[in-house]
């Protein structure tokens, strides 16, 4: 993605079920679960730079002796800063020692953060500093063990305001109006009174209050205290928790709008954002690897017990399109061939711009995260070529051999035309001196292109059309081809995501410029105040009839005439080769990827209540000129 945006994060949750004496015996550590962690938080750093955090919990420890640990970073390499910190506390613990540790219990008495149920979590802030109070595991804690309680998530809600106002409406007061701590502190007032609960009625059986402790820990539901805490939720996410006493459990939205995958077998399960991730650190084959179904929490008991449980009913699944586009690393088997069908897709489309000019068309991609699409884009080239080429062969049977040769030997004309240099620092305000710097933030490949060739350029997606308008077409411009085509393997992105990406603003998207400017063009700007009086008069009404009051602008224009829009506002005066945009279709989109059909950036068609509600307080702030959030 030319144009950098903050997106997801990423959790990843390790359960030991077996003593760590059996993990020292077998794997010749009994750090095999810390080491799994950083190895699980290390293949999916792609989801988080911002920070990392760890948070572990040690089984049937005694009163006195410390249970929970939590580390956590906002430093420029937080992964390997907070493991930095763990193994210098266990350096000076083995420092100290005396004689070696011969059980689980004096190894887990000894060392911190060896534990048996660990929860690990990266961060790509989408809202908030870049602080360490923002990173997660959060951890809301108790003197009674089951009350404990450590949250980590990928998610963003629709309805903090809502969920904030509920909990003051309990009695609470909440530190903060964040939806990762509105989350955690709905879940702890359910787990409160379920604890309260079963204490009351075991004293009633005849407990004494030391002997009730592992027994509320056996018959707490944690199911039924996910259900009550989330009825309200909107918003797509994936939850992790821990309770003190071991308990651990991960919950998917309805909608399954972001991913979780699992695998279990007699020694360890282990739950992530992402599939290849278990695959490679566990050894373990694609198809022992399962996604947690939509609405569904998998629940651990403190025994090891292993549960799933429908939390929330299931609505039509709409899992995120753009974790299959460029969010999620690309050596999942799914993943990697969808990216290459997005690029094929494109092809009639490319063959279109370049006049059917092959011969005089080279071909290429910018960022690196757009190679694969770029593999299936050239492989659909060579493979028309190839047709073209039997064609003509069958055609003529007296076909001279050097005629003949020039046909079987045509291939695709690949370079790779762009070289991004380490980060530019642009320390000079003035806005003309800055955007002379940020051009410079790539550079080409002298001779890759001959003057007056076509130059396909394809990139994941492009969302503000800054980088591209202020960098990459005048980069590519310096190596004077006839015509420059950029294609997105991804659609116009139009709305706003609520959900996890930080695309928060109309105004910032090009397609919503772009219809802008249309509108101009076509002196239909007087709609513009139409649509905001409709968006106002949808915040007063109840959710269920809030509808998407930006997308009727939208539907009065062909994608075509918005991709040329948007083509016209990127080629500034200074570029001499004309430029075309093009962008996949949404039903190319659905082809490449069948299983993920969240396309509500894209369509405008929100996968819950509240994405209607966003979009018109997006277009509400645009109006109004307003720089804030719309959720």
């Amino acid at each position: 993605m030319s144009d950098a945006i903050k997106h997801e994060c990423g959790i990843a949750l390790v359960r030991l079920l077996k003593p760590l004496d059996f993990y020292k015996e077998k794997y010749g550590t009994a750090f095999y679960g810390l080491q799994k962690m950083y190895l699980m938080l290390e293949k999916q750093h792609n989801r988080g730079q911002d920070g990392a955090g760890f948070a572990s919990i040690k089984l049937n420890m005694q009163p006195g002796e410390r249970f929970m640990s939590r580390v956590r970073s906002s430093k420029a390499q937080p992964i390997k800063d907070i493991f930095g910190q763990i193994n210098k506390r266990i350096q000076l613990v083995e420092q100290e020692l005396d004689t070696p540790m011969t059980s689980s219990q004096e190894l887990k008495s000894a060392f911190p953060y060896i534990g048996e149920v660990m929860l690990g979590h990266l961060r790509y802030g989408t809202f908030g500093k870049n602080t360490i109070e923002s990173v997660h595991p959060f951890l809301r804690q108790n003197n009674w063990m089951h009350r404990n309680l450590i949250v980590a998530g990928n998610f963003n809600l629709t309805n903090v305001n809502e969920l904030f106002d509920n909990l003051v409406a309990l009695g609470q007061h909440p530190k903060e109006k964040a939806d990762t701590i509105t989350i955690m502190e709905k879940i702890g007032h359910f787990l409160d009174a379920a604890v309260a609960k079963l204490y009351k009625n075991l004293k009633q059986e005849g407990f004494d209050k030391q002997g009730a402790s592992p027994e509320i820990a056996k018959r707490l539901n944690i199911g039924k205290i996910l259900k009550k805490a989330s009825k309200n939720w909107d918003g797509g996410y994936v939850i992790a928790g821990m309770l003190g006493h071991g308990d651990s459990f991960v919950l998917r939205d309805p909608a399954g709008i972001r991913p979780a995958f699992y695998y279990q077998d007699d020694e360890v399960v282990v739950i992530a954002s992402e599939r290849p991730a278990i695959q490679t650190v566990f050894n373990v084959p694609v198809t022992q690897i399962k996604e947690i179904q939509p609405g569904e929490a998998m629940i651990i008991k403190q025994s090891g017990a292993v549960s799933h449980e429908t939390i929330n009913e299931p609505t039509a699944k709409r899992a995120c399109s753009f974790e299959r586009i460029y969010f999620s690393r690309g050596n999942d088997v799914d993943i990697y061939n969808e990216r290459k069908e997005l690029g094929r897709l494109l092809f009639p489309k490319i063959y279109a711009s370049v006049g059917g000019d092959l011969k005089n068309t080279v071909f290429s991609y910018i960022p690196n995260t757009a190679e694969t699409s770029f593999y299936g884009m050239v492989e659909q080239a060579q493979a028309f070529m190839a047709e073209q080429a039997a064609a003509a062969i069958l055609a003529d049977q007296q076909m001279p051999a050097e005629k003949l040769k020039a046909l079987i030997t045509q291939r695709p004309r690949v370079e790779k035309v762009t070289i991004k240099d380490a980060k530019l620092r642009t320390f000079i305000t003035e806005d003309s001196s800055r955007d002379d710097l940020v051009a410079h933030v790539y550079d080409v490949t002298y001779g890759s292109v001959k003057p007056n060739d076509n130059l396909v350029v394809i990139d994941d997606s492009i969302v503000r059309g800054t980088t591209l308008q202020k960098s990459i077409l005048r980069m590519l411009d310096r190596l004077k081809p006839k015509k420059i085509t950029i294609v997105s393997s991804a659609p116009q992105i139009r709305y706003p995501d609520c959900y996890g990406i930080d695309m928060a603003r109309l105004e910032d998207l090009i397609a919503f410029r772009a219809m802008l400017a249309l509108l101009d063009d076509q002196n239909k700007t007087k709609q513009l105040k139409e649509v905001y009086e409709q968006a106002k008069l949808s915040m007063k009404k109840p959710l269920d009839d809030v509808k998407n009051v930006v997308k009727p602008l939208y539907d009065q224009f062909s994608d075509d005439e918005i991709s040329n829009k948007i083509g016209q506002m990127l080629r500034t005066p200074e570029i001499n080769a004309t430029v075309d945009i093009l962008f996949q279709s949404v039903d190319n989109l659905h082809n490449a990827c069948p299983n993920h059909t969240g396309d509500w950036y894209f369509t405008g068609i929100y996968p819950t209540k509240g994405g209607n509600k966003v979009v018109n307080q997006a277009f509400i702030n645009f109006y109004e000129g307003k720089s804030g959030r719309a959720y």
